[in-house]
């Protein structure tokens, strides 16, 4: 099963019903590898309107579906929550590139924190700041 029909399901369970224009949010999320923001999903979705965008974000974030990622400013992008391919963002100050990467030794070093502090970590995301090599060179 994939991710858009767990999150179909998941809706039901909780007593939502299935709107279209969820859907086509529900969709659009599936088919990303990382976080969109809001204005770019109602951008791609025009026939969904922005209200409507927001709302099934929202209840996707509530349901633990979507993930919020902080990428700077004002924005806010969201991604769904899929355990098999968890990573985390590098984000450019000056552009807003916002780019994936995974690693091993980081989730390693979460583990330890964990561990050590007696935390039980249910969930983490990093989010590094700096200069996306387009915009360091320009400068």
């Amino acid at each position: 099963m994939n991710w858009a029909e767990r999150a179909t399901g998941r809706l039901e369970q909780a007593g939502h019903r299935r709107g279209a224009a969820c859907l086509e949010v529900i969709e659009l999320l599936g088919s990303e590898h990382c976080a969109v923001t809001a204005l770019e999903i109602d951008r791609r979705l025009p026939s969904v309107g922005r209200a409507s965008v927001y709302r099934a974000l929202e209840r996707l974030e509530q349901l633990r579906l979507v993930q919020r990622v902080d990428i700077g400013g004002e924005a806010a992008g969201y991604e769904r929550v899929d355990p098999e391919g968890h990573h985390h963002h590098l984000v450019c100050d000056e552009c807003g590139l916002l780019a994936p990467f995974a690693s091993e030794a980081l989730e390693e070093a979460i583990e330890a924190v964990s561990h050590r502090s007696e935390f039980a970590v249910a969930a983490h995301d990093v989010v590094l700041r700096g200069r996306c090599p387009d915009c360091k060179t320009a400068a």
